[in-house]
């Protein structure tokens, strides 16, 4: 059974750190691209940064560039996203995702929130 699991998240103060992970099992974890994706309240669920299958490349969206850190580890099928500087306005439901040709899958979801 493809499935990711998700651990981290928490509450946090504004400028404080979190890391969140994402393990995977059930498919070839190494062959896949791999994101991570949150969804505020009121707002759609929007990309948050991306990774190659070999980690060699990431992509950030604008509002994380700088702060947020995505990295894998093909060894233990797990994903992370390391996030610095949080502000209020991370505050959501953070998620792994991945697709493949006939597929999409998702992690259960975990909740940030960042407030003094």
């Amino acid at each position: 059974q493809v499935q990711l699991v998700q651990s981290g998240g928490g509450l946090v103060e504004p400028g404080g750190s979190l890391r969140l992970s994402c393990v995977g099992s059930g498919f070839t974890f190494s062959n896949y691209i791999m994101s991570w994706y949150r969804q505020t309240p009121g707002q759609e669920r929007e990309l948050v940064a991306q990774i190659s299958s070999d980690g060699d490349a990431t992509d950030y969206a604008d509002s994380v560039r700088g702060r947020f850190t995505i990295s894998r580890d093909n060894a233990k099928n797990t994903l992370y996203l390391q996030m610095s500087s949080l502000k209020p306005t991370d505050t959501g439901v953070y998620y792994c995702y991945f697709y493949t040709d006939t597929s999409t899958t998702w992690g259960q979801g975990t909740q940030v929130t960042v407030s003094s």
